[in-house]
């Protein structure tokens, strides 16, 4: 018995042995789920721009993209997180491009999981199908005024029927159309509705916005904090509008700038107090001014390429003897130009003008000819926000030293000068245009060899600015001529020369004009021009430009004898915050000299 239970035993354990499974082999041990992940990403956009806007709009706010951009470190299970968050994240991003029917997949490549690739079908794109503009309150009424102002902010809205509904252009609308309102005579203007109804079966959207624009605003009291040397009528003599005027944004901003040209405050800030309107209607406005010091000095020391080493000392009194004028004088001495200027001008009138008398005397030698100038001039000026306006009598004193012949002569004239300003910053402009013109008329009292008559002078010239792709371009052209007989001694202050860096560079300061017994002297006629292009030396600095350049132009005692030379070259600028200051190293064509330019500003 005991044999067969033996027996027994050894059949059943060698089945058991038979059919038992192969042992698996032992797993390699998990990696920690807060292990670092590595991973790449790609975007994929079907039918995208051409400028890859939407593959872009992903990579700067698609939350997986930013953190790859980063290097942040991300363990596996936030990686995980953001992989599945990434296509609805895609989806609502393309939304703001118009795109209602997008699809967004992220996919693993097989043959490397590190690598993520997400795929966005945009779909097509969604139009604009009405836009309905309407009015609340005071720009509601059938005046003239506010039904112009109401097709003004109609014309004025970005996105027409037909367009793409875009995010960016609905809300960059939204916020222009309100300024505008403001701006246009209503402070209070707000949204009362803001709807835009987007179908994504049909891909249009219904936009409908309706602004409460608040009753029209009035121009009220004028209150005035800050004073204590200058009255009140200093200020209100500027203000360029009457109690109970219509308000617009521009006016204000005119008043300020007004303000803030007669030099006599540190700081001046002018507002509409359209919260607190009058039994009549108005609402005050308040300016609030800081006053400048009563007196100011400034001594000056530097290096000029066209004059040399210079030192200048200039004081300004912004109300001598408690009377309304500023008296401005002014020292310098330099190594070819010396001189002293006394000014008094008016503070500024209620037609915006300004009376000035000066007296001037310089000693040039800054060419062949040693000057010795006095000058008188009485004249009015007007000074608005873009256009400025000159009016002046010139009584004109010069002695001349050429060689052994000295010549006194005497110049009176009245003059006329306009300047006209179209730029996007007066300081460091990119765009747009300024231009001089000057025209004067006169008569020459003849001193030595040289006959007495009358003259006529004028003076144009153009500045122009246009960015033309990731550069910047400028160009200036100056054309000027004197009339007069050939024996007329006109003073060589009132003719012309060239060369120099605002005329033409390679060549020195006022060295180019007609020759006279081997002395380079003022001509009558003159022109010159010039061609820059710049762009930003460096992405971490963009104040830094360089550029390259080539001028032209010369002067002559006619047309008949004018033959322009070139020069051309390179430099940097840097635009900083008094102006752009320019270094530019320039070849003479004609001599073959190379001449090293500094300048600092813009000028006409």
């Amino acid at each position: 018995m005991s044999r067969l239970l033996a027996l027994l035993a050894a059949v059943l354990l060698s089945g058991c042995a038979a059919t038992a499974p192969t042992p698996a082999p032992v797993p390699a041990p998990d990696v920690p789920a807060d292990a670092p992940a590595v991973y790449s990403l790609d975007i994929e956009v079907e039918d995208d721009f051409r400028d890859n806007r939407l593959r872009n709009l992903l990579r700067r706010h698609l939350d997986i993209a930013r953190y790859r951009a980063s290097e942040a470190a991300l363990s596996r299970v936030e990686l995980a997180r953001l992989a599945a968050a990434a296509p609805a994240q895609a989806q609502k991003l393309v939304e703001t491009e118009g795109f209602f029917n997008a699809s967004a997949r992220v996919e693993r490549d097989p043959e490397d999981a590190s690598q993520l690739r997400l795929h966005v079908t945009p779909g097509p794109r969604t139009r604009v199908a009405s836009v309905a503009i309407d009015f609340q309150e005071g720009l509601a009424d059938d005046d003239g005024d506010a039904k112009a102002l109401r097709e003004s902010l109609r014309r004025a809205w970005p996105l027409g029927e037909g367009d793409p509904f875009t995010q960016a252009e609905w809300a960059s609308g939204k916020n222009d159309l309100l300024l505008r309102a403001r701006a246009g005579g209503y402070p209070l203007a707000r949204w009362a509705e803001t709807n835009a109804r987007v179908d994504p079966d049909t891909r249009t959207a219904e936009l409908r916005l309706v602004v409460a624009s608040g009753n029209r605003a009035r121009f009220g009291t004028l209150r005035i904090e800050g004073l204590n040397r200058h009255t009140r009528q200093t200020v209100e003599r500027l203000t360029g509008f009457e109690r109970g005027g219509v308000y617009t944004e521009q006016q204000l901003a005119d008043f300020q700038e007004r303000l803030a040209k007669t030099q006599l405050f540190d700081a001046v800030r002018v507002q509409l107090q359209s919260e607190t309107v009058e039994a009549d209607g108005t609402s005050p406005v308040l300016v609030t001014l800081t006053e400048s010091s009563l007196q100011q000095a400034t001594v000056a020391v530097g290096y000029h390429a066209n004059n040399g080493q210079s030192i200048s000392v200039e004081h300004l009194h912004r109300r001598p003897f408690d009377l309304p004028v500023r008296a401005r004088s002014k020292v310098q001495v330099s190594r070819d130009l010396s001189g002293l200027e006394l000014e008094i001008s008016s503070h500024p009138q209620p037609d915006l003008k300004r009376n000035l008398a000066s007296l001037q005397f310089e000693h040039d030698r800054s060419s062949d000819k040693t000057a010795q100038n006095l000058g008188l001039r009485l004249g009015r000026i007007y000074e608005a926000t873009q256009d400025e306006r000159l009016s002046y009598v010139e009584l004109l004193r010069a002695r001349e030293t050429a060689g052994n012949v000295v010549n006194t002569n005497l110049a009176i004239s009245v003059n006329q000068q306009w300047i006209r300003r179209r730029l996007d910053s007066n300081l460091l402009p990119t765009e747009g245009h300024q231009a001089l013109a000057l025209v004067g008329l006169g008569h020459v009292r003849g001193g030595g060899t040289d006959d007495s008559g009358p003259f006529g002078r004028m003076q144009f010239k153009l500045g122009y600015y246009r960015p033309i792709g990731g550069w910047f371009g400028s160009a200036r052209a100056e054309l000027a001529q004197v009339v007069a007989r050939e024996q007329v001694g006109v003073p060589e202050k009132l003719r012309f020369l060239a060369g120099g860096d605002e005329s033409v560079r390679g060549y020195a300061y006022r060295s180019l004009g007609p020759a006279e017994n081997g002395l380079t002297v003022g001509g009558r006629v003159m022109a010159t021009g010039s061609v820059e292009i710049a762009r930003p030396i460096l992405a971490s600095f963009p104040s830094l430009w360089g550029a390259a350049f080539v001028d032209a132009g010369n002067a002559a005692s006619r047309w008949n004898d004018f033959k322009p030379v070139i020069g051309y070259g390179a430099g940097v600028r840097w635009r900083s915050p008094v102006g752009p200051l320019r270094v530019d190293v320039a070849r003479a064509h004609e001599t073959g000299k190379w001449r090293l330019h500094f300048s600092v500003g813009i000028t006409l």
